[in-house]
């Protein structure tokens, strides 16, 4: 697993309270893919559980793992008693136990690709359901974007993560649904997008870039610095697009 991927612990208080939640919308898509009850679900890289609480809290049972202890230690505060937590990453999850559903939430592109779907498949029941689902938060105002990318670039060229397979951006299949299509352990695979608008204030916003990766990354003088730049030039309250991408398969029989 890489540096960026385990570098969210050391600011897992920051990513409970400026990273958002997730919509019961979400959930009602992912249970009208399956066409029947999801009563046990396994999440992938659950951070601080923002997803563990939606799945939970409409009666699933829900096994919650993250390699990060600092973040299950936060996750541990927040969801309900019936939650299953285990720290491990993905690839160390054994297989044996199966599940209705798998999921991730913005946290599959840490995940190993070479033994990803069949590792995935091993975890789930034939006929269970994956799901992913991620989104960027992204300034709505273009005037603000290009400021603040102009404000970003002595240090930063980019805060964006980089599809894993090189997807571009304007394809009408995004990643991991690219991969879902290549996979011989699944099918049926679907693409939405639940939109989402937020509004935060500037020092929240900030707040959020603190818990990016292509941030955290940065030595903690250079973080300070393009903190304070970009704070410069927002306005008081930025109004965001943070659209959720949902990707859905469902498991094969032994291939």
């Amino acid at each position: 697993m890489s540096g960026r991927a385990l570098s969210f612990g050391v600011m897992a208080e920051a990513f409970e309270r400026f990273r958002p939640g997730y919509p019961v919308e979400l959930f009602d898509m992912v249970t009208a893919y399956a066409a029947q009850p999801v009563r046990t679900a396994l999440e992938i890289g659950a951070g601080t559980g923002k997803a563990t609480r939606l799945f939970a809290q409409q009666g699933v049972t829900v096994t919650a793992t993250e390699p990060d202890g600092a973040m299950l230690a936060e996750l541990r505060k927040h969801v309900p008693a019936g939650v299953r937590t285990v720290r491990a990453a993905f690839e160390d999850v054994p297989p044996g136990e199966r599940y209705e559903l798998v999921y991730a939430a913005a946290a599959l592109h840490w995940t190993a690709p070479e033994s990803r779907w069949s590792h995935m498949a091993s975890l789930l029941e034939p006929g269970g359901v994956f799901a992913s689902f991620a989104g960027p938060v992204q300034l709505a105002d273009p005037a603000v974007e290009e400021a603040v990318r102009t404000a970003r670039a002595p240090f930063l060229d980019s805060d964006e993560v980089p599809s894993p397979d090189g997807t571009p951006p304007g394809h009408h299949l995004q990643w991991p649904g690219t991969e879902l299509q290549r996979s011989e352990w699944f099918t049926d695979v679907q693409q939405s997008v639940i939109e989402r608008h937020l509004t935060m204030s500037a020092r929240d916003f900030v707040g959020h870039l603190s818990t990016v990766s292509a941030y955290l990354v940065l030595p903690a003088p250079v973080q300070e610095q393009v903190f304070s730049e970009i704070l410069q030039v927002l306005p008081g309250t930025v109004e965001l697009a943070a659209d959720i991408t949902v990707h859905l398969a469902r498991r094969c029989d032994e291939p």
